[in-house]
């Protein structure tokens, strides 16, 4: 079959959704995957039968099938790839090495005294050289993603916080790919984040979810129907932007940082202050009355344009903090007849960890295995060259 004859590109992307789905959804049966991708048993079979013959996907224990008949359960085989993913924020840079089957087999993080360009690629090359001297890891190298705060320019620079001046309006996918001699991916700390959430967290069971991003600044992200929404420039998902100016403080956690400095227990980063979280600092109330009628606009404009399974309070908001806020906020709703609209559930995120690092991470594994060809994948392309096995 030629790569130029329709029905290759079929099976390609055929294949790309039973990789998707097993990414998703972890041991699935070759009857799920009939039911989740609206194809026949045969076709089903034989795409497993190829993607076993590559030995991209493996058996796993056995389970019960759709017709109670005990069924092998399919996975993907982690080592048959990797990528890594990187974030750069204020004062702190977070890398993680993810396998095929979505598994965090390494993770590093460091605090530069500077988050200049130079500086950050030194630091992922070394990540990198740490990573390929690793005889344990073998397969295919998807390549580098790399998340950032700011904003899309356009498809490939962004427009950066004062703290990252040095990477504001630059390629950053031809600058670092030259660099480091791999294919990048980039984006924003808040699609990043959200698709982490989408694959391996709250969208698990919820497919549209809007994804609130705090950290030393404040941006987030929307998932809809299981796919993540970037928008026309890629910025979807700018809730702040919605803010008067002036008005209403950013609910953000360098706000957070200043009060309790201001108590006694200062922290130079927002990730050093998130380290030492202690439920008990009393500027926490503070904060959350600071931040109050800014988080509830913002979320109940998200349930009332959107009609959202769920919201997400996520970013490096630790899970006690977000479930506080949570119960103090307000959903906007006229009660028409005195009857409450259904309404989105206000949750933590349940990815905790370096949530845009492993967002990042998933850049080149659905660009190069997961995501359909001949759409637009979730991501900005990148120039660069994939290793083959």
């Amino acid at each position: 079959m030629s790569e130029n004859d329709p029905s290759f590109g079929r099976l390609m992307n055929s294949e790309r959704g039973v990789l998707d789905v097993l990414f998703r959804g972890g041991g699935t049966t070759q009857g799920d995957l009939v039911n989740a991708l609206d194809l026949t048993q045969q076709s089903i079979s034989r795409i497993v039968g190829g993607l076993s013959d590559r030995e991209m996907i493996v058996s796993g224990e056995k389970v019960s099938g759709t017709k109670g008949y005990r069924t092998s359960a399919l996975k993907l085989a982690g080592e048959f790839a990797h990528s890594v993913g990187v974030s750069i924020t204020a004062g702190t840079a977070a890398m993680v090495v993810m396998n095929f089957a979505g598994d965090i087999v390494d993770q590093s993080k460091a605090h530069p005294r500077s988050m200049g360009v130079e500086n950050v690629a030194a630091w992922i090359e070394e990540g990198l050289r740490g990573y390929s001297g690793d005889q344990d890891r073998r397969g295919v190298f998807a390549g580098l993603g790399l998340s950032i705060a700011g904003s899309f320019i356009d498809e490939r620079s962004f427009n950066t916080p004062s703290y990252l001046e040095e990477w504001a309006g630059i390629d950053v996918q031809q600058v670092l790919g030259a660099r480091l001699g791999c294919a990048v991916f980039a984006e924003n700390d808040g699609n990043a984040a959200t698709l982490a959430e989408g694959m391996l967290g709250v969208g698990r069971w919820a497919p549209s979810f809007a994804y609130l991003y705090l950290s030393s600044g404040v941006g987030g992200g929307l998932m809809l129907n299981g796919e993540l929404w970037r928008g026309r420039y890629g910025n979807a998902g700018e809730f702040a932007g919605g803010l008067p100016p002036n008005i209403y403080p950013f609910p953000n956690l360098e706000l957070l940082r200043i009060l309790v400095a201001r108590d006694g227990a200062s922290f130079e980063t927002v990730d050093e202050l998130v380290t030492h979280y202690d439920p008990s600092w009393p500027a926490i109330e503070e904060w959350i009355t600071r931040v109050h009628d800014s988080v509830s606009i913002i979320v109940s404009n998200a349930a009332a344009i959107l009609d959202l399974d769920a919201i997400v309070l996520g970013g490096l908001i630790p899970v006690d903090l977000a479930r506080r806020l949570a119960a103090k906020l307000e959903m906007f709703d006229q009660r028409r007849r005195s009857v409450a609209r259904p309404i989105a559930r206000l949750v933590p995120g349940e990815v905790q960890s370096d949530a845009a690092a492993i967002g990042a991470a998933m850049l080149p594994l659905r660009a190069t295995f997961f995501a359909p060809q001949g759409l637009r994948a979730p991501i900005a392309a990148s120039r660069g060259a994939v290793p083959q096995p």
